[in-house]
């Protein structure tokens, strides 16, 4: 496979060498142009058998089963499983609030390493791999490819990108449920600073189109323990409003309306069947990587 020798600070060979022991599996039959890994929704030439069915003229004589035959005196044909290959799409989120961190690494940055290492790991296992940067809209998007060329192309789009402007996620979420035409696996990347009950419906619409659909949400230390110990003036990165705050005042009403919203957002990812990992920024990316690559092999993560 054709490697991109460009430096890149997001990319890190050896967190790549080390996920690349995993596949990259998906949970639901996928639809691909090619043979591959992947269960398809259609029957086809597999090692795997799946189930008879009674012959019918036109059918290849070649999958009659004559032992069936002599048993019962009728017709039947065996099918199989049919592999395909995998579509994968990564949706990044680059509103103004992605750029924000305490510890180095802003939650883009970190959006920008969970990104390229599941692109490079898809396009290593053959499989077709798009990336969408989404703000107030759908900023830039490539369309999914499977030829390693085209993962230099998924690497410059993301070092091009900035985090920046306001976001309209929900809406750029069902705009892209509705082009992603094939059955996808969809990773949303983004620290979700939206109402659940209306990422429900986002989440409802992938699913609806048969979608796969994962999302890493990215989260600062300082967004969950709000350890502000003086005054402090907290600026909108999106809409750039201000207000000046004693932190002790509503540090209490803070933590009560984020337990509540992070208790909402599980719930809601697990009645939609989201494949839903959270992180703090300041946490190794490639530990939740390797939790979702593991939960999603054969023997813990098909449903």
């Amino acid at each position: 496979m054709a490697v991109d020798r460009t430096d890149r600070t997001f990319v890190d060979p050896k967190i790549l060498g080390r996920l690349a022991a995993i596949p990259l599996s998906a949970r639901r039959p996928m639809q691909g142009s090619v043979s591959g890994r992947h269960a398809s929704p259609h029957r086809g030439a597999s090692v795997e058998f799946a189930e008879y069915r009674k012959y019918v003229p036109g059918d290849d004589l070649r999958r009659l089963d004559w032992r069936a035959h002599g048993r019962t005196d009728r017709y039947y044909v065996k099918e199989f499983e049919a592999d395909t290959n995998l579509r994968c799409c990564l949706i990044v989120d680059t509103s103004g609030s992605m750029g924000f961190g305490s510890t180095g690494l802003s939650k883009f940055e970190v959006a920008q390493r969970i990104a390229a290492s599941i692109a490079y790991l898809a396009v290593q296992q053959g499989d077709a791999v798009g990336l969408s940067c989404v703000a107030d809209g759908v900023v830039k998007s490539l369309p999914m490819k499977r030829n390693p060329a085209h993962l230099r192309l998924v690497f410059d789009l993301l070092e091009q990108a900035q985090s920046a402007g306001p976001t309209k996620l929900v809406s750029t979420l069902h705009e892209l449920a509705e082009t992603i035409r094939q059955r996808a696996l969809v990773v949303i990347i983004s620290d979700f600073f939206v109402d659940p009950s209306e990422l429900r419906e986002c989440f409802e619409h992938f699913r609806f189109r048969k979608h796969d659909l994962a999302a890493f949400h990215l989260l600062d230390p300082q967004e969950i323990g709000f350890s502000f110990q003086r005054p402090m003036r907290f600026i909108d990165m999106e809409g750039g409003t201000s207000i000046f705050a004693e932190p002790n005042d509503i540090a209490e009403r803070y933590r009560k309306a984020l337990e509540t919203y992070l208790t909402s957002l599980k719930q809601v990812a697990v009645e939609t069947g989201l494949d839903y990992h959270r992180m703090l920024i300041d946490e190794p990316f490639d530990a939740s990587l390797m939790r979702f690559l593991t939960g999603r092999t054969k023997a813990g993560g098909v449903r």
